[in-house]
């Protein structure tokens, strides 16, 4: 996520391809036995980014195969799925037993796609795998998994919307923002300015910021930062995790010194990795 796509969000008028909507219904086509492993992509909505890549296990059941769910970053207006390629393979070869979906949602434009589009793309996500549990074979036991901006819609959706089909177990965090108007009141050296997350929030700054939705009942969550993130600052999460426990939620917070944002070396990224298997097995039985 580079400050200059928040840029062209307040300067440009996006050709959104992210608008057209094609004739595609999401279906309720049986994914093959339970024996075999299975790779799709699917659609959960009619838009044509409302799209999500599918792995599924072989010797999968409804009562042991967890589900991880992946949500990109990219400032809310760009970024993809296919970003995650390299996520999805480490995640595989630590948690091979383990369902993941890795969700595209429609990308934000000048005045098209504002918040809270993106947090109603990952509910319908989350209500399109939840109702084809029986066919994908997969239990209830879900994790959320975002980066950047990703992380920012997997808590939202972990804190606000969890009472909605199905409650994650825990929710990892790669340094997204979790409070929207402190963004914009107190930004770092790498921000887009106040002018650009405004136009983005569309108002929304209290609805869409995760941190004012923690309580006792707010799942577990782990969040990985760099130290010198000036674009996500490190108080953003000082502030979540001190909120989180307050409430008793049990978390932990992974400060990695001298990161910056989405920009972590392959030995912290692969460090970071191990914390979260690490966190999931205490938290996701």
């Amino acid at each position: 996520m580079k400050r200059f796509l928040l840029y062209t969000l307040c300067l440009s008028i996006f050709i959104t391809a992210c608008n057209k909507e094609d004739d595609f219904k999401p279906d309720n086509k049986s994914v093959g036995p339970p024996s075999a492993a299975y790779t799709e992509t699917e659609s959960y909505d009619k838009n044509v980014l409302q799209t999500m890549d599918i792995y599924l296990p072989a010797g999968r059941s409804r009562a042991t195969t967890k589900v991880i769910m992946l949500i990109h970053g990219g400032a809310w207006i760009s970024g993809d799925k296919a970003d995650f390629a390299p996520v999805v393979d480490s995640l595989r070869k630590r948690l091979p037993d383990w369902a993941i979906f890795n969700i595209n949602y429609r990308l934000a434009g000048f005045f098209s796609n504002l918040f809270p589009t993106q947090e109603s793309d990952i509910k319908s996500a989350v209500k399109y795998i939840f109702n084809k549990r029986e066919a994908f074979n997969i239990s209830d036991k879900w994790v959320l998994v975002g980066a950047s901006a990703g992380g920012h819609l997997a808590l939202l959706q972990g804190y606000k919307n969890s009472s909605q089909f199905v409650k994650p177990m825990a929710i990892v965090n790669y340094f997204g923002p979790s409070d929207m108007q402190d963004m914009e009141d107190h930004p770092g050296a790498e921000s887009p300015g106040k002018s650009a997350i405004q136009l983005l929030c569309n108002g929304t700054e209290f609805e869409s910021s995760p941190v004012n939705y923690i309580n006792t009942e707010t799942p577990p969550t782990i969040t990985l930062q760099g130290s010198a993130d000036q674009l996500v600052l490190p108080a953003q999460q000082t502030a979540l995790h001190t909120k989180l426990k307050a409430n008793s939620v049990p978390e932990k917070l992974v400060l990695f010194e001298g990161e910056g944002h989405d920009s972590f070396s392959a030995a912290n990224m692969t460090k970071s990795f191990d914390m979260v298997v690490t966190f999931l097995n205490q938290h996701v039985k």
